[in-house]
């Protein structure tokens, strides 16, 4: 568990680290090469060209031609979280960064992309806490890392929201989402996630993730999350696959 004073220790070191960073290597930008920009990993042209999410339905976030409270899929088949934010539309140039954080080790890329988050999901409802997506064990082994994890550890200090990695749990293995089809994926992770429930448990929560494409992942994580007591769950994603 990452408890609020260990938080504030961790986010004073991080930034000590990040000016002395900056003084000593300059920003540059992690699309084209060029000198960053007010402090980030990011030249103003590439800047200008990220797809930000405008219209989108409120309950999973699928982008919209205008402005509606929920898609036609979600009237019909409500699903278990309340609010879905996504800061990003899944395209271009996104699709370079994302899957250099996710599958390649590129931690400042994570770090980027949960800068750009922040102003994106600083007007949403705050919720007691940020839960990241876990990987189950044998695959954080193997990868050496969680993108969820890295994504909402910067996401929480930049919004001053707990971060609560300790609640929620992969405990089954499942096959890779992006191997499977939508009716897959949805059977893929049934049982997949579990609550540590004598935690002390938030009553509104947000569970962070980098990419939803069919929502299976987020909803079986919300589905867990909801039936282990937490009254609100919201997710939270970096792209929105349209």
């Amino acid at each position: 568990m990452t408890t609020p004073v260990n938080q504030i220790a961790a986010a004073s070191v991080d930034g000590w680290l990040a000016r002395l960073g900056r003084s000593l290597w300059p920003p540059h930008c992690l699309l084209c090469g060029e000198r960053g920009h007010a402090g980030l990993d990011l030249c103003p042209a590439c800047r200008a060209e990220l797809p930000w999410q405008c219209h989108a339905c409120a309950h999973c976030a699928l982008p919209l031609a205008v402005a509606a409270e929920a898609c036609g899929d979600c009237l019909q088949r409500p699903p278990p979280q309340a609010n879905t934010r996504a800061a990003f539309v899944y395209r271009a140039p996104l699709d370079r960064l994302l899957p250099r954080a996710k599958f390649h080790g590129d931690l400042a890329s994570a770090r980027l992309l949960a800068q750009l988050m922040a102003p994106a999901l600083a007007g949403a409802d705050r919720p007691q806490a940020l839960l990241p997506v876990p990987l189950h064990p044998g695959r954080l082994r193997r990868r050496g890392y969680d993108q969820a994890l890295e994504l909402a550890r910067p996401l929480a200090q930049q919004l001053g929201l707990p971060l609560r990695d300790d609640l929620l749990q992969r405990v089954r293995a499942t096959a890779p989402q992006s191997r499977l089809d939508a009716g897959q994926r949805q059977r893929n992770l049934r049982g997949a996630f579990a609550v540590r429930t004598g935690a002390g448990l938030p009553t509104h929560v947000a569970v962070v993730d980098d990419v939803m494409t069919t929502g299976a992942t987020v909803q079986a994580a919300a589905r867990a999350l909801r039936h282990a007591g937490v009254a609100r769950v919201d997710v939270w994603v970096c792209a929105r696959v349209p």
